[in-house]
């Protein structure tokens, strides 16, 4: 078994019963049970198991011993079936996977993840071989395969591994070609070779001037002739589906020996005496070819003014003489090769008597020029050609070689005497003499114009004239340039006047210029013109208002208007009515006349102001400005004090609104005052929303203007207002004695203590009873079966309108009324039974008193009309409630009524409360019938 798979022993006693079971492995007691499970087994389980079995005193013989092998799963190999391990795209690979047992199948991987079949990778059934029938870069990488055992979870390790390099394109073949000459000449021999440097086993196949069918010999070295010239190419091919693109083709250029060039490494063939040059023989075909030479048909040779290298290439003559003219022929022949040419074309060699001369001469010859400049010095020499020129300055070689040598002047640097000569040749370099010197005198630097601007202002007005001066040092042989805004101006003169328009606004600038060369100087500094309209001033209020009263202040101020003028450049003058004002007492100027006061204003001062300014530096004056009229007042404003509603008498809880009103200019406080006191009121109108008794006294007030020196008017005319308390109404009960067996309502009645005649509104829990208006109101259990609590106030179509509201007042319930006048009744009943009858007793039994001593009987029971006026207490007796016994005393006094005749019954809420005893304030109560409290 391979490790990690499970084991199961099991232990089997096939008589009776009740045994007990114990395991050994190598004789090593491990377990005790009937089955014995190694869920996953390793090598340390390898061995002999064994079991037995126990009962009571009875031990059974050990069982025969089981062995469990435990060895590791082969490790697979992996083999390449197919030629190559790097293939190219479109080639078959082939894979063996095995470990020598039919038993296991295989999985393949491929850089470490699992391989799946699919159109071009396929699999046997049990994995052994793995097939990649077109190969694709996907294919590219490290193959390895795992064994597994089937219905058994045991896996190998991973085998070795093969990799597959897979070539994105099929290489290309490299032909080569020996000996490399080119061109070859008829005669020689030639090898080619083709070579893939890529891979193994290529077949190649070679191609002459075409693509399209190879040739049926396989050229390695033969002769070339004139037919062998033309373009080989070779193509290698691999198996049956692998073809490589075709060699670069390598051209064999056959040629006929060529007849040799002679030439001279100079252009003119006129030498001077001393004067050197070279003359060339080439093949034009190769650097391997020798040459010999000959003048005039004779051989010359490396000795006397004729000279060669060791090629004999090159015949150089160092110092030409009379005896060098002639005409020179040459031959080539191949080192190593057996070619030789025929021989060259004559080339013919002149020689002068003598050196030639040089001339110079410069452009422009000023005497003097500056940083800036240029000027071109020329050397000419009129005999042959080919000649390169050395120029000097002070000496100095100076870095150009051409027939003119331009100049650009930098600094004073490039003062002092300039020269040249002609030279030609290269290594043997003929020159001729020194031309006549010529001196250049340089300025310290390019000279700058000064410009200069008449005023000398950054800023002037249409119609003031300005002049631009342009000056630079050494005037002669200058014209100027003028600039505004970078554009040029249609003037060459070193003065530009004129009258300043809006259009002249810019940007200033100018510049000289040399008359022949037109080389210009720098430009002069810019000057910035800003041409503006003349502006108008504005005329300012400083002060608050423009219609003023006697004795007021006020302020005007004259400014230029503009975000580029300074006020303080102008000085000021004032109009009124277009008349100049002048400075007095009253008015004073300041600030260069940009400000006006007047410190106490009349009517004199009536009249619309304006100004006109003048700029102190220069004559330019300004218009008039758009001005401002000042209005002066004859007197002191009339200040009105309005009262609403007008009434002067009035009642606590009205409103009462104060106005104080002024109908002329604007910006006012206003001042309140109330008997002679200030209020804190600083507004146009003071209200009172309720008044009290308090607010009683005179009211006026008056208007103030201005910070500094305040304007006040005088007061207004005052208001007497006098607030009376507002009578208060009261509710009374009317329900008389008399009324209380035969009714089952009560009767309120509403009375105000005043002069006046009132109207009445009835509240009943705070909410008015609609369509009642009488003084007396009637409850009955219908219209208050819950005991409401009920108000009233006065009201009435004149002032006061209305009273002040009652105290509340709250009725109790009619049916205890009944009750407690049935009781009354009752008690009432007994006594005029038991009085008399007492009284009969008596006088039976009682003996009889002398007529003096006998005093004045008194009726216990008087008639009405006795009653009527007279302080006896009510034969009633108040009722109440068991809350009302609890009830605090202030709630007496306040629900305690005094009982008479018109006296009305109270009604309790609650129909089982008791009744009282008489109560002891009877006769403090005039003897009336008291309340009933709850």
């Amino acid at each position: 078994m391979y490790p990690g798979e499970s084991v199961t022993f099991t232990c089997v006693v096939h008589e009776s019963s009740g045994w007990e079971y114990t395991w050994f492995h190598n004789n090593k007691q491990i377990e005790k049970s009937k089955s014995f499970t190694i869920k996953s087994i390793d090598h340390s389980k390898s061995g002999n198991y064994h079991c037995r079995v126990k009962r009571g005193e009875f031990d059974s013989e050990s069982s025969a011993p089981q062995t469990l092998q435990v060895s590791d799963p082969p490790t697979p190999t992996l083999k390449l079936e197919s030629p190559w391990p790097d293939v190219f795209l479109e080639e078959v690979v082939a894979f063996s996977c095995d470990v020598g047992n039919p038993d296991w199948v295989f999985t393949w991987y491929r850089n470490n993840k699992k391989v799946e079949a699919d159109d071009v990778l396929t699999l046997d059934d049990e994995g052994t071989l793995l097939n990649i029938t077109v190969v694709s870069k996907e294919h590219e990488g490290e193959y390895a395969c795992k064994a597994h055992l089937d219905q058994r979870a045991v896996s190998s390790g991973f085998s070795k591994t093969a990799n597959i390099k897979v070539y994105d394109n099929i290489p290309k073949p490299t032909l080569r070609k020996t000996p490399g000459f080119d061109p070859m000449y008829v005669g020689e021999t030639v090898n080619f070779t083709c070579k893939v440097d890529v891979s193994t086993d290529w077949e190649y196949h070679w191609y002459k001037d075409t693509y399209d069918q190879p040739r049926s010999d396989q050229p390695t070295s033969f002769p070339v002739g004139l037919s062998d010239k033309g373009k080989y190419m070779c193509q290698a091919t691999r198996g049956k589906t692998t073809s490589t693109d075709f060699s670069d083709e390598i051209h064999l250029n056959v040629q006929e020996i060529p007849t040799p060039s002679l030439t001279s490494n100079k252009q003119w063939l006129d030498l001077f005496p001393e004067e050197s040059v070279k003359l060339m023989c080439s093949m034009n075909s190769g650097s391997h070819w020798t040459y010999t030479w000959s003048r005039d048909g004779r051989e010359v040779r490396a000795s006397g003014a004729g000279s060669s290298d060791l090629s004999g290439a090159t015949l150089s003559i160092d110092s030409a003489s009379a005896g060098d003219k002639g005409q020179y022929q040459c031959k080539g022949h191949l080192k190593e090769r057996s070619v030789s040419s025929s021989s060259s074309s004559g080339l013919n060699l002149m020689i002068h008597d003598e050196k030639p001369i040089v001339t110079l001469t410069r452009d422009p010859d000023y005497t003097v020029m500056y940083p800036g400049e240029s000027v071109n010095f020329m050397c000419n020499i009129n005999v042959s050609y080919g000649w390169e020129y050395l120029w000097f300055k002070d000496k100095t070689p100076l870095p150009e070689n051409g027939t003119q040598y331009l100049v650009t002047l930098n600094s004073i640097a490039d003062t002092g005497s300039y020269t040249c000569k002609a030279k030609r040749g290269a290594a043997q370099v003929f020159s001729t003499a020194n031309s006549r010197a010529l001196h250049l005198k340089v300025g310290a630097s390019k000279p700058k114009p000064s410009m200069t601007q008449n005023p000398n202002v950054k800023k002037v007005y249409v119609g003031e004239t300005v002049t631009f001066t342009c000056d630079v040092e050494a005037p002669s042989e200058w014209k100027y340039r003028w600039f505004k805004n970078d554009t040029q101006l249609l003037l060459d003169r070193s003065m530009h006047t004129f009258n300043a328009t809006l259009s002249d606004t810019g940007t200033y600038k100018c510049e000289a210029i040399r008359d022949k060369t037109r080389y210009s100087s720098e430009y002069s500094d810019k000057m910035s013109l800003l041409v503006s309209e003349i502006p108008a001033p504005s005329t300012k209020l400083k002060t608050q208002w423009l219609d003023v009263f006697p004795s007021e202040s006020v302020k005007l101020s004259c400014e230029m208007d503009g975000r580029t003028e300074v006020s303080s450049d102008w000085s000021y003058t004032w109009y009124k009515d277009d008349q100049k004002v002048q400075n007095d007492d009253n008015i004073t100027f300041k600030q260069d006349g940009g400000t006006l006061s007047i410190k106490s204003a009349s009517t004199s001062h009536r009249g619309r102001y304006s100004c006109s300014a003048k700029l102190k530096s220069r004559s330019v004056y300004s218009s008039k400005s758009s001005g401002l009229t000042l209005d002066v007042y004859d007197t002191k404003p009339l200040v009105t004090l309005i009262q609403k509603p007008k009434f002067s008498d009035m009642h606590t809880g009205d409103s009462v609104s104060f106005s104080c009103h002024i109908n002329v200019s604007t910006g006012w406080e206003y001042q309140w005052v109330r008997n002679n006191g200030g209020l804190p009121e600083s507004g146009k109108n003071h209200t009172i929303t309720s008044v009290s008794t308090s607010d009683s006294g005179s009211y006026k007030c008056r208007v103030k203007r201005g910070k500094g020196a305040v304007f006040e008017s005088e007061y207004s005319a005052v208001r007497e207002i006098q607030v009376d308390q507002r009578p208060k109404a009261t509710i009374i009960l009317s329900t008389g004695w008399s009324e209380a067996f035969s009714s089952d309502s009560l009767v309120l009645r509403c009375g105000v203590e005043s002069k006046y005649q009132w109207n009445y509104t009835w509240y009943k829990e705070g909410n008015p009873i609609q369509n009642h208006t009488s003084e007396k109101y009637k409850v009955t259990p219908q219209n208050d079966p819950k005991q409401s609590q009920y108000t009233c106030e006065g009201i009435r179509n004149s002032r006061p309108t209305y009273s002040e509201r009652s105290d509340q007042f709250k009725t109790s319930n009619l049916l205890l009324k009944r009750r407690v006048l049935l009781s009354i009744s009752g008690v009432i009943l007994f006594g005029i039974i038991a009085v008399p009858l007492a009284c009969i007793i008596c006088r039976i039994f009682r003996k009889p008193a002398d007529e003096e001593d006998r005093t004045e009987e008194v009726d216990l029971f008087l008639t009405m009309a006795q009653q009527k006026g007279a302080d006896i207490p009510c034969p009633l007796v108040e009722y109440i409630t068991d809350a009302s016994l609890n009830a605090p005393p202030k709630e007496k006094e306040e629900n305690g009524i005094i009982c008479s005749e018109t006296t009305p019954l109270p009604i309790t809420s609650q129909e089982d409360q008791d009744v009282t005893d008489e109560s002891p304030d009877a006769a403090e109560n005039n003897g009336g019938l008291v309340s009933f409290k709850q």
